[in-house]
């Protein structure tokens, strides 16, 4: 997209930009069908005025205002020639970034670079980060040996280091995979639960099997377990074992005690990455009991080669009432003095698929 010179003289105190979309992009992936994509742009600034006569976009209003607008027009483009098509949510998250950077106090990286990061292709679709947030976390675990996902459900965590160890595995980095959970509602006392191995973790640990289905072909997959490739068992099986050559997931973390924690970080072995992903507002622990996430991360902040991910409310890529419902617990948290936002019960049986 380039840039032209102003064709009228803005009123006092507005600024106007003029833009012409190269032919090969048509239109409508910039405007979106009906229009979609220019109603997200028009409403976020409500104080411009956008104009589209053929292939050229016109702005005028404040001067900060029309800055912005003409970056994520610039911004949509460069997502466009990659071949990736432009989204509703797209173009939000994008605006959103684009403002929290406003004067230069913000990221470096940019919108294009965050939608465009691919992580795993499979199954005729990518895996991307889709807020900035979420490629910080993406890029940590491969800078560190350690790192923590903590945020609410939806934002992510567990699903894009699924993908992370997936990729890990097919790019040869790791020999197998080993996702583990604690099966807190059944005490991890497995022994009492009535069938096999498989049927008594079930409950607990489907909603990493759902996400390995949406990575892997899901033939290869009982195929891969038998071989122990990939490993789906819950916490109480880590004790006592060396993890080496491996990438090892933690889901559900804040429904560990601080020795299970203890335990679980201290099966590291040689050429193995570990990511840790929980909840801190979503203990299911008994009353009374710590959570072993809320304590490990007074214990090795700061520590070298350990990196804590925090992701919030604005990083939920489920549905967007996901994200209010999540910002409307915590403002009702804040109110009613509730220790450390925690909420009993809020996960039921069988947890939260795909975080």
């Amino acid at each position: 997209m380039t840039q032209t010179p102003a064709a009228h003289t803005p009123a006092q105190g507005q600024a106007r930009a003029q833009f012409t979309v190269p032919a090969q992009h048509p239109m409508v992936t910039v405007l979106g069908s009906g229009d979609s994509l220019l109603r997200v742009i028009e409403k976020a600034f409500p104080g411009a005025d956008i104009h589209v006569r053929g292939n050229e976009i016109s702005v005028v209003g404040d001067p900060v205002d029309v800055a912005l607008i003409s970056r994520v027009f610039e911004e949509m483009m460069l997502v466009l020639r990659t071949g990736q098509p432009m989204t509703e949510d797209a173009v939000e998250r994008s605006i959103a970034m684009l403002k929290a950077s406003e004067g230069g106090k913000g990221p470096a990286e940019t919108p294009a670079e965050v939608l465009t990061q691919n992580i795993l292709s499979s199954r005729g679709r990518t895996i991307r980060p889709k807020t900035l947030n979420q490629k910080r976390y993406v890029d940590a675990i491969d800078k560190h040996t350690i790192v923590f996902g903590i945020g609410p459900a939806g934002t992510g965590k567990t699903y894009l280091a699924m993908a992370k160890a997936v990729q890990a595995l097919q790019s040869k980095q790791v020999n197998r995979i080993i996702l583990t959970r604690p099966a807190v509602e059944a005490g991890e006392r497995l022994g009492f639960l009535p069938g096999t191995l498989y049927e008594k973790i079930d409950p607990y640990l489907r909603p990493l099997y759902d996400a390995l289905h949406d990575m892997l072909d899901p033939d290869s997959i009982p195929r891969l377990m038998a071989a122990g490739t990939i490993e789906v068992a819950p916490l109480a099986y880590m004790r006592g074992r060396t993890l080496n050559d491996a990438f090892i997931i933690l889901d559900e973390a804040q429904n560990t005690s601080p020795e299970q924690m203890k335990m679980f970080l201290t099966r590291l072995g040689f050429d193995s990455k570990i990511v840790i992903t929980g909840d801190v507002t979503q203990v299911d622990l008994p009353d009374g009991q710590k959570s072993g996430l809320r304590q490990v991360q007074e214990i090795l902040e700061g520590v070298e080669d350990v990196h804590f991910s925090r992701l919030s409310s604005h990083d939920v890529v489920r549905h967007k009432l996901v994200g209010r419902i999540v910002d409307a617990y915590e403002k009702y948290d804040s109110k009613h003095g509730t220790e450390n936002g925690a909420h009993k019960g809020g996960r039921g049986k069988a947890g939260h698929k795909g975080k």
